[in-house]
């Protein structure tokens, strides 16, 4: 499977769930508005997944042509050959009352499974760490001030333990939000983040093999 990173929470996923001789299925996590600073996905795409619709970071599905599949609640979803589970979970540490609901993400497809954790905003409860489950690939959000922040998504990615954490929601060139923090403070929790920046990377299940919490920081 290949990943871009369009900046913000926004990933781009292309993947062969039936296998490498058949089509390829695109999927999108979290497209935002141009008012962000940052230049939205464009063109085609299958699905597109949205943590929460109340936010114009996260919710901009009209950017894509010939009106793909959008899903955007919890529950238990198969789609294009990916199995996908939507579990509830906050915005923020006052049970929604401030920012809302916010939707994680969990795609299982090529026998890797990924979770995307939306724009959570509070620690996780045991029944939503079952749920998740054991992952291979943690999108989290490390900026804080509208999700939780490096220190407590270093712990997380620690209990969650995926071979493959790539930070997100954080501090860019261009983003207009205001209040973030980069993505230093998660770094120095985490203590084993990379000195460069990838836009794309090519990941299969053999590559999987032997890794464990290794970060990825990815530019758009």
């Amino acid at each position: 499977m290949n990943i871009q990173y369009y900046g913000h929470s926004c990933f781009k996923l292309t993947t062969k769930p039936h296998g490498r001789n058949t089509d390829s299925v695109t999927v999108f996590f979290d497209p935002f508005h141009k008012n962000i600073g940052l230049k939205p996905p464009q063109g085609k795409t299958d699905v597109v997944f949205v943590s929460h619709t109340q936010h114009d970071d996260h919710n901009n599905v009209d950017t894509f042509k010939d009106s793909p599949i959008v899903i955007d609640t919890p529950g238990e979803f198969s789609v294009k050959g990916i199995s996908v589970t939507g579990i509830d979970s906050f915005h923020d540490e006052k049970e929604g009352m401030e920012r809302g609901r916010n939707t994680i993400f969990v795609l299982g497809t090529e026998n890797i499974k990924l979770c995307h954790l939306g724009d959570l905003g509070t620690a996780l409860t045991v029944k939503q760490l079952e749920k998740i489950g054991a992952i291979d690939i943690l999108f989290i959000p490390v900026g804080g001030k509208y999700t939780i922040d490096g220190e407590m998504s270093a712990k997380l990615a620690q209990k969650l333990e995926p071979k493959i954490i790539i930070p997100m929601h954080y501090k860019i060139p261009g983003l207009k939000a205001e209040g973030l923090s980069d993505e230093k403070d998660f770094c120095g929790e985490i203590g084993n983040c990379p000195k460069e920046k990838i836009n794309k990377i090519t990941i299969k299940e053999k590559d999987l093999l032997n890794k464990n919490r290794e970060v990825i920081l990815m530019k758009s």
